[in-house]
């Protein structure tokens, strides 16, 4: 049987709070503050258990710290163009330099050990983001963004940092590899690349060792637009990915279902998850620093 325009019409409508009620399982539990104003553009939001948040002015070659005061005061002002940040077991601060290298800072002295520059004898492109497995071996995601052209390492692709400092590439070439994340049990890694819609999970075999790469969600895309990627990347203890996107911060199940979307006063480009239970989400968007109550607890990194 034939339906009309009017009928089908009004069965969409119907629909429609079925379909936002689905994607919105997951929701703040309060407003969104505003922490601090008036950067450049900032980046790499981490979380130290001691009570202090790190995060970066990428052009101002800061990185920045939150008292648990909410003083901010500034942590290093020559940070090699760091992004992403991550603070480890050891209470170090890992450091993705832009510049070319991975390091890491002893927050009390502020002295930095570098842990890795280079592959193959060749600088990396333009280190973006970290996370760290059960090894201490860390993952990164080396796009192009502020790297030398021709790009050093011709492609865009995810390395591993063994702990014993061996650095192997892990994936082939991918459209901007940006956040990058692990799975509560470590059995998979997660990387939103920025240069396509569609986010990708790999299979952990062992440290550094990632098979079976294939497409986890897809974000919702600009009006009239494609391709449109993601940014930032946390990851709470039921196994959700929080990513960073044009339109806020947009939530999936780890069946790679949406359930959730959070948006903010400026277009987030990281996220992490503090506070004494992790359920701060603090987000790093353009020119300011925010944070919301959630109701599940971020992943405490490795």
């Amino acid at each position: 049987m034939k339906r009309s325009t009017s009928f089908t019409v009004a069965l969409l409508i119907l629909m429609l709070p079925c379909l936002s009620l689905a994607e919105e399982t997951i929701r703040p539990e309060g407003e969104v503050e505003t922490v601090k104003t008036g950067f450049t553009f900032t980046e790499g939001p981490s979380w130290d258990p001691q009570g202090t948040l790190f995060f970066t002015d990428i052009p101002n070659t800061a990185i920045h710290a939150v008292a648990p005061n909410g003083e901010v005061t500034v942590f290093t002002s020559d940070s090699k163009h760091t992004n992403g940040t991550l603070v480890d077991a050891n209470g170090r601060l890992l450091a993705c330099q832009m510049d070319g290298q991975v390091v890491a800072y002893n927050t009390r002295t502020k002295k930095t050990t570098v842990l890795a520059d280079s592959y193959e004898g060749k600088r990396f492109n333009a280190p973006n983001d970290l996370v760290i497995d059960t090894d201490g071996g860390i993952y990164f995601t080396d796009p192009l963004f502020r790297a030398p052209e021709p790009l050093p390492q011709e492609i865009q692709a995810l390395y591993y940092i063994a702990k014993s400092g061996k650095v192997t590439r892990v994936t082939d070439h991918i459209a901007a590899p940006n956040g990058v994340a692990l799975s509560p049990n470590g059995k998979h890694l997660y990387v939103a690349p920025s240069h396509q819609s569609d986010m990708l999970v790999y299979d952990v075999e062992g440290p550094g060792k990632l098979t079976n790469g294939r497409v986890f969600c897809s974000l919702t895309q600009p009006e009239g637009k494609s391709g449109t990627g993601g940014d930032g990347m946390v990851i709470d203890v039921e196994g959700n990915l929080y990513f960073t996107t044009h339109l806020g911060v947009e939530i999936f199940s780890p069946k790679g279902e949406k359930v959730g979307l959070v948006q903010f006063p400026e277009q987030p480009a990281n996220v992490t998850f503090g506070g004494e239970d992790r359920k701060m989400m603090y987000v790093t968007a353009r020119t300011g620093l925010y944070r919301v109550k959630m109701p599940i607890a971020g992943l405490k990194p490795n």
